[in-house]
This record gives C-alpha cells, structure tokens and sequence, in this order.
C-alpha cells in the first residue's frame, strides 16, 4: 500500500509543539498524548513510531493489543485543553473524553478509534516493538528524560491508513 506522506511534516512539528493524541483499544479505548515519535520507512513499509513508558495506562491495553491510531488536532484552544487532559490525566481513573469534551470516531482500517475534529488521521497495526536501553543514552538525556528510570517502549506501526479531517 502506498501511503502519500503531505502532511508528515506538519504532523511531526505539532507532536513536538503541543502534542498529538495516541489512541489505543478496540473495546475500552484510552487515548494519551504524546510529544515524541516519527513518521519513517522500515522494511519497505510505511512506520509511525511512538513511544509509551511503561507506566502508562495505554502501555497495558497496546501490549494486549497490535493495533493504534494517532489523531493531529486543529490549533485551537478546545483542543489545546484536550491534549492537556489526554496528558495528564490516567483513562484508569478518568473518563478524559468526557472531560475534554472529545468524540470518537471509527477507524478505517483498524478496530481502534481516532477522535472526532482533528486535521490528520494516522491508523497503524504494530510489526515490531522495543524497549529503549536507558544505559545506552548520553548521560544528559539519562538525567532529563529517565531520573526514575520510567523507560519507553518503542511500537513500530505499519500507516495502513494516512488521511484528513
């Protein structure tokens, strides 16, 4: 399948600005925010990488699952308070779409939903995931990003869809 990737660029620069929203779970779905992760090819296939600790919520329902969605939101303020909630609040505990005022939407290839009202639409199903090696990192990273040791794991997901809002 071929992916067109127009809108890469401006989906990795709003993940690294405010965040976009990762999705996961078919029956229970939970979606956090996330800052970090790239959009690349591996295996001649088209990859969105994204990066759950382990202590996350979503990390439990994406190991029990192989499938996510990431969802670019408009620059608005609503949204902007959404990725807010999604990132700091637990789905254990919180209904976040109530919270954020957010509304699910089926996927097209995938089982997980994406949220109603963003820009872009990524679904991917997961080839491969890793663990990052915290020793292996520049000591200055080791001290910013994992003082309490809280590693990612890395979730390779092939984009079996890559559309707008």
């Amino acid at each position: 399948m071929s992916i067109q990737f127009d809108f890469a660029n401006e989906t990795l620069e709003r993940m690294s600005g405010r965040g976009v929203f990762l999705t996961v779970g078919e029956d229970k779905p939970n979606t956090m925010t996330i800052g970090w992760g790239s959009i690349s090819v591996y295996w001649g296939k088209p990859i969105f990488i994204v990066p759950v600790r382990h202590s996350r919520y979503s990390y439990s329902i994406l190991e029990e699952g192989d499938m996510f969605t990431v969802s670019v939101p408009p620059l608005t303020q609503e949204m902007n308070n959404a990725l807010g909630i999604c990132g700091s609040r637990s789905g254990r505990d919180t209904d976040k779409y109530g919270l954020a005022g957010l509304s699910l939407l089926p996927g097209r290839t995938v089982k997980v939903p994406v949220i109603a009202g963003c820009d872009y639409y990524y679904e991917c199903r997961v080839l491969y995931s890793t663990d990052l090696d915290i020793n292996a990192l520049p000591y200055a990273i080791q001290q910013a990003c994992y003082k309490n040791g809280d590693e990612h794991r890395l979730y390779f997901g092939e984009i079996t869809a890559a559309y707008k809002g």
